[in-house]
């Protein structure tokens, strides 16, 4: 009998091996997964990805310290060296996919992974895939001894992930515990979404004290009450299977220009949607539902500047971005954070080529001492450098007051910079509040009128007068804006405007993860 192994020798020592790379191959990590209510790796990947599109790189990889264990715990243990990665389709189309497997040394980054992700990162340039990453995981791994370094600050993987801002779309997912490095991938990504029990900061318990920062328990350090107001997080959600089905949304929004098959929610109620009275406040969010294909919207931050409100839907099949006032919130002004959360909105719409439709209700920008604290001149203004900065085509559509500089930033700077500028039947227009601006431009007349109740009225009466004025069907003499329109002909002037304006390439301009 010879003792040089046959074809199939090594076949099966292949298929060996292979199968310990599989989660069958480690029940009891799998089971302690499950049981935190979590799915693992490889499970997130399959729910996500188009049954047999999977092609995994480094699936043999193991964590770089055969200096500290045996081989065949690491084989058993370390499998992918915790980093599943490889292209796939996603609804057919071609994507990259990554994940941190937290049941491989609590996700944390090792050597060999981060040449994985050197790998990758070049071929996702090189072959433009949109990305989903699995961010969970502990950051960088101090126990791997198999490469000679100091500080391993030489490490491409944070400048190559980096520099795909604005080349191809990138969606983080996490779950879990997020901590230093594997934060900074879901910081850099175009848009993350979070599970409600997450936890994502930029440096773990280990770190925290390390700096003589004291004891902090991993599920404090960034909370969701924490990371979704301040907007951190784009989209929270109850689990990694929800995680996964709204990941699929966005992505589809980036890579699926056109679908065909959509339904029409009922036009005619849109006019239902705005209170009779001006002076009463309403929720937007259904507004812009009722404008779009029905359940197509995903809204984005809505916990963080909910004076504004940032959203990405489709009307007939075709992805747009929607930036909208909120009145529920400060009447809809327009402050600090706002401006920031719609200006690096419409440079994400910009960069991978959505239209951005603008629905406007608002008195204007915030005025004030307390606010000017905020930087409120260089945010505001921020607004308005983005919107003139757009190459996408971009729609305007004032829903009931377009007041001040405010407006303007909010159609781009001018109500000629869009497209398309209409109005609904009961907008109005103006470079500012109209009782404000009638006490203003009366004041000398007003004060000499010494009854404090024939003064007001006497308001009343002037601010009426300027309300006929500043009336959106008024503003339409002048060719001040394109159009006033029935609410139930919105969706379809948008519509008509985006076919006619054609697709606009992506950029390659990065996007700015603020």
């Amino acid at each position: 009998m010879s003792d040089v192994p046959t074809p199939s020798d090594d076949l099966a020592a292949l298929q060996a091996r292979r199968a310990l790379t599989e989660d069958a191959a480690r029940p009891d990590a799998v089971e302690k997964r499950h049981a935190l209510g979590g799915r693992t790796a490889r499970e997130n990947v399959e729910d996500l990805i188009d049954d047999g599109s999977w092609v995994e790189y480094g699936r043999f990889a193991i964590a770089a310290q055969r200096a500290r264990r045996p081989l065949e715990e690491l084989y058993a243990r370390t499998p992918a060296d915790g980093l599943v990665a490889g292209t796939a389709r996603i609804d057919d189309v071609p994507v990259a996919v990554m994940a941190y497997d937290y049941t491989v040394l609590a996700g944390t980054q090792g050597m060999t992974g981060h040449d994985k992700k050197d790998r990758l990162f070049e071929l996702i340039e090189r072959m433009a895939l949109p990305v989903v990453f699995f961010a969970e995981g502990g950051g960088g791994r101090p126990g791997d001894t198999d490469f000679p370094a100091v500080s391993w600050l030489h490490t491409r993987a944070f400048a190559l992930w980096a520099k795909l801002s604005g080349k191809v779309p990138r969606i983080a997912i996490v779950n879990g515990r997020c901590f230093a490095g594997n934060a900074v991938i879901a910081g850099c990504a175009d848009l993350i979404i979070a599970t409600r029990g997450a936890s994502l900061g930029m440096g773990g318990p280990a770190m925290i004290a390390g700096g003589g920062l004291g004891e902090v328990a991993p599920d404090d350090v960034g909370p969701m009450s924490v990371q979704e107001p301040n907007g951190v997080v784009d989209v929270v959600v109850e689990d990694e299977a929800e995680a996964v089905a709204v990941a699929k949304t966005l992505l589809g929004c980036f890579t699926r220009p056109l679908l065909p098959d959509w339904t029409v929610p009922d036009q005619s109620k849109l006019i239902e949607l705005l209170p009779e009275s001006g002076r009463r406040a309403y929720n937007v969010v259904p507004v812009i539902e009722g404008l779009c294909d029905t359940g197509s919207v995903v809204v984005l931050r809505p916990k963080f500047a909910p004076e504004m409100v940032t959203a990405i839907g489709r009307i007939e099949g075709r992805p747009v971005g929607i930036i909208a006032n909120n009145t529920k919130y400060y009447a809809g002004a327009i402050m600090a954070d706002s401006s920031d959360k719609a200006a690096r909105f419409l440079q994400l719409c910009d960069a991978y080529g959505i239209p951005i439709v603008s629905l406007v209700d608002t008195p204007g920008f915030m005025v004030g001492p307390k606010h000017e604290q905020t930087a409120l001149v260089r945010h505001t203004s921020r607004l308005l450098v983005a919107g003139a900065a757009l190459r996408v085509p971009f729609v305007a559509v004032v829903l009931r007051r377009g007041y001040g500089l405010g407006a303007q930033a909010m159609v781009g700077g001018s109500l000629h910079e869009p497209l398309l500028t209409v109005a609904w039947p009961s907008a109005h227009l103006g470079p500012m509040g109209l009782e404000g601006a009638v006490r203003l431009s009366m004041r000398r007349d007003l004060e000499a009128i010494e009854d404090e109740a024939e003064r007001e009225a006497r308001v009343r009466e002037l601010t009426a007068a300027a309300q006929t004025n500043a009336a959106a069907i008024n503003a339409a003499t002048f060719f001040e804006i394109d159009d006033v329109i029935d609410p139930a002909d919105t969706r379809t002037v948008i519509a008509a405007t985006l076919r006619a304006a054609g697709d606009t390439p992506p950029s390659g301009r990065f996007v700015d993860p603020w």
